[in-house]
């Protein structure tokens, strides 16, 4: 027996071995089989203690089975009395079993009265902190539940390859930071605003983007006034690109035609929209791309007033009337701030999409993010400068979300450039099929099913 003593340290350890290997390998199935089962068990455990330390619980009167002391008797013997009593406790939410999810779990809590869905995204960190998860985030389904979804670890921290888009217009370029894909869905959101920093990762997302929507049927326009180094390489693959602000000013300007063309088709058709359109009918979607929106606006002299007026009119136009007709905008820049003029102003209103990587001063993230929720304001000037590709995100459920790019190469942009060139319409015959729209728009019934 005593050659045996080792069994049993070995047999444990040879387990932890076995569950560390089994860890590192294929986290996904340890953690559905052995630690959410656990943790579940421990949320479901510590809820009235952590909701307590939270603030979230409430105080009700309930009758108690009490234990009062009566006189004390001369021989110095206490005697005492029980008798149901009305005192005040602590009453907790109550908490659904925790369903487990890719990188963590999410429960469902019902709120008490009083309560809303701030007061517990104000208590999300100490959750977080409670539970020893990287972070909760708080969402609202329906009045009077509320969902905590935790992740267990950052899942940032490692990106998989940039995966195929298989639906028009929506381009997988990331991953939020509750696990799920961040997609970037122009039928959806029709019109994206971009900012950061030098190093921030904006241009990684343009690549990320670039290389997602250039498999797909659309027209892909390039607006670069840095003398086109940014979108050079794109070149390809864009129907046009324009490097200098009077080329701009043609450019929009025949963009404001073809929609004005493509409205007067969806009006002898009887459709609100080109998705209403028969398919061999529907206009070719087009995406504009801009990067440095601050060049746009900023006059040198009031010789250069007349063209960004024009230009500002011009976008303005585009995000009012090109979602429903097919023209959609991706606006970056460094700096993009009310002191550029209303334009930029008005235009930020159109653009329901907004993503802010790290900035270095606040003007810029409270013109992406401000008018959206002050937490998201705070969570972008949070962005560390040494993990580029990490923003804030306004999400397509109307919430916000930190997410981060996948890292895209110039070199891999550049070959799917070259690799779907064919796919590039003309962008002379392309704006002339948009003014000969409107003109032959009376020939459309005949084409349409009866």
């Amino acid at each position: 027996m005593r050659d045996l003593w080792w069994v049993v340290p070995g047999g444990l350890a040879a387990v932890a071995g076995g569950l560390w290997a089994w860890h590192r390998l294929h986290y996904r199935s340890f953690w559905l089989l052995i630690g959410f089962p656990i943790t579940a068990i421990t949320v479901w455990a510590t809820w009235r203690k952590v909701a307590l330390g939270c603030g979230l619980t409430k105080k009700r009167h309930r009758f108690w089975f009490t234990t009062v002391p009566s006189l004390v008797a001369s021989t110095g013997i206490v005697k005492v009395r029980r008798r149901f009593q009305r005192v005040a406790v602590d009453v907790r939410p109550w908490m659904w079993l925790p369903r487990p999810t890719a990188h963590g779990w999410r429960v469902t809590v019902h709120t008490l009265e009083g309560q809303v869905p701030a007061d517990y995204a104000q208590a999300a960190e100490r959750l977080a902190h409670s539970w020893g998860v990287h972070a909760v985030r708080v969402s609202s389904p329906r009045p009077g539940r509320v969902v905590l979804a935790a992740t267990v670890r950052d899942p940032l921290v490692r990106l998989d390859q940039l995966p195929p888009s298989k639906e028009l217009l929506k381009v997988n370029v990331g991953r939020l930071e509750i696990g799920e894909p961040w997609t970037i869905d122009f039928r959806t959101v029709p019109h994206w605003i971009n900012a950061g920093a030098t190093q921030s990762g904006k241009s990684n997302l343009a690549n990320a983007l670039l290389a997602g929507i250039a498999p797909q049927p659309v027209a892909l326009v390039g607006i670069d006034l840095k003398g086109g180094v940014e979108f050079t390489p794109y070149a390809p693959r864009l129907s046009v690109l324009v490097t200098t602000r009077a080329e701009t000013v043609t450019v929009l300007d025949d963009l404001v035609a073809l929609t004005v063309g493509r409205m007067g088709l969806c009006r002898a058709a009887g459709a609100r929209t080109i998705w209403h359109l028969p398919a061999d009918v529907r206009p070719v979607p087009v995406v504009v791309l801009i990067d440095e929106l601050a060049e746009l606006y900023l006059m040198a002299d009031k010789s250069e007033k007349d063209e960004i007026t024009r230009i500002a009119t011009a976008l303005l136009r585009l995000a009012q009337l090109g979602r429903a007709f097919g023209v959609h905008l991706f606006l970056s820049g460094q700096r993009i701030g009310s002191d550029l003029g209303p334009g930029v102003t008005a235009l930020r209103a159109q653009c329901s999409g907004r993503i802010c990587h790290r900035v270095t001063e606040p003007e810029t993230a409270a013109m992406t993010l401000g008018d959206l929720d002050p937490a998201a304001l705070d969570a972008a000037r949070a962005i560390p400068a040494e993990t580029p590709g990490v923003a804030i995100v306004a999400g397509q459920d109307g919430q916000w979300y930190r997410a981060r790019s996948y890292h895209v190469r110039e070199h891999t942009a550049e070959q799917a450039a070259r690799a779907w060139a064919h796919l590039a319409p003309d962008w002379e015959q392309l704006t002339q099929a948009g003014r000969a729209c409107g003109s032959s728009a009376a020939d459309l019934p005949e084409l349409l099913p009866a």
